[in-house]
């Protein structure tokens, strides 16, 4: 499989939370942005073994930032150089202020058929904190617009953890998101990251991080909560509708290949992974060509590297770790060095091994003690 990420850093305004890298530059350099974007797609298409695209993103940033016209040109040029399968899944990422009857209007004559919407919260005060641009009633009318328009495959985000939020908070933001009609849910935990607005007001003690244990409570309560309506569970913060995990994402975790543009993006072929320098203003001077002015970075990744990979992605997944692939990529030695890493995990219940598919597989119990589990059984480590 291959996919394509295209990364808009445009932002209205930064929310206090987020590190990604992003840029509240107004219309000029959209457009020069735009340009440059389409050149580096022309050239670095070649990085993909094939031009047959399984899935494409377009990431932020808040794509949704630029207009009708904009997105129609990037298309064109994806279109030049690839062609879609099939069944290609085309996700825009958009937040609910930026949404609007005439733009889903243009939208829909896109190749976009799946979108994600930032809501975080339905709680007015805590959009306010995080300096979100919507409030929980724009969220609720622009996703109402999007099914409207003909958008049946929408995701939605949440966050949890939130500075003085309560398990009842959290219950409320879980139900209201499963009953809206959503496709897919992705939840995560909020972590305080160095240089942000919310960091910076958690060192000056303006707000509190919530403690791990009400962290704990909350994840508790939205498993039990996406389980009791059927949904599936198929990445430690992803969950779904029978049939509609995010194909893009899921590439990640099963090794695909992707190319990343933009500034910042990151690309991967299986055996190397570089990233695109995170400067908008370097990247329009250069008019997108990132590889004639060397504004990116990369790594070899050695066998030890790439087996880390495979436990650290694939156990992420509800699909677990296939002992079997794990044993073709890496030889019989190595699988069984990783076999005897997992007996304590497994004697703690904190992993199950699937006999019929050779598998390794996160328990509950084991998903919130992730980091660590997958930790020990990395072998470059």
């Amino acid at each position: 499989m291959n996919g394509l990420y295209l990364h808009i850093p445009f932002c209205a305004r930064r929310c206090a939370y987020c590190d990604f890298y992003s840029t509240v530059e107004g219309a000029e350099m959209r457009e020069r942005f735009v340009t440059a974007l389409c050149r580096e797609i022309q050239l670095r298409a070649p990085f993909l073994p094939s031009a047959v695209l399984h899935s494409v993103y377009l990431g932020g940033g808040t794509p949704s930032q630029l207009n009708p016209s904009q997105l129609s040109r990037i298309f064109r040029t994806i279109g030049q150089r690839f062609s879609l399968a099939a069944d290609a899944e085309v996700t825009l990422e958009v937040n609910p202020d930026d949404i609007a009857p005439t733009y889903l209007k243009e939208l829909a004559k896109l190749p976009v058929n799946r979108l994600s919407m930032g809501i975080q919260t339905f709680d007015d005060r805590l959009l306010r904190l995080l300096n979100r641009r919507h409030t929980a009633r724009q969220a609720r009318r622009a996703f109402l617009m999007m099914r409207e328009a003909g958008f049946s495959n929408i995701s939605v985000d949440l966050m949890y953890g939130l500075p003085d939020q309560t398990v009842a908070d959290w219950e409320r933001d879980v139900d209201e998101a499963l009953s809206m009609g959503a496709a897919h849910l992705s939840a995560y935990a909020l972590t305080y990251e160095e240089g942000t607005a919310l960091e910076r007001m958690r060192r000056q003690g303006q707000v509190r991080e919530a403690d791990e244990e009400l962290s704990r409570q909350m994840y508790e309560l939205l498993l039990d909560k996406v389980r009791a309506r059927g949904w599936e569970h198929y990445e430690i913060s992803n969950f779904c509708l029978p049939g509609c995990r995010a194909c893009h994402n899921s590439g990640y975790w099963n090794g695909m290949n992707y190319l990343g543009c933009g500034p910042g993006a990151h690309s991967y072929d299986g055996a190397v992974r570089r990233w695109n320098t995170a400067d908008l203003t370097a990247y329009v001077s250069a008019g997108g060509d990132v590889d004639g002015r060397r504004l990116f970075e990369d790594e070899v990744l050695t066998p030890a590297m790439r087996a880390d990979e495979m436990v650290m992605t694939r156990l992420r997944t509800a699909d677990g770790l296939s002992l079997a692939a794990y044993g073709n990529a890496f030889g019989t030695a190595e699988r069984a060095a990783l076999t005897k890493r997992a007996q304590e995990p497994l004697q703690r219940g904190w992993l199950a091994y699937d006999v019929a598919t050779d598998t390794l597989r996160l328990t509950r119990q084991g998903l919130f003690l992730s980091d660590g589990i997958m930790a020990d059984l990395m072998p470059g480590l």
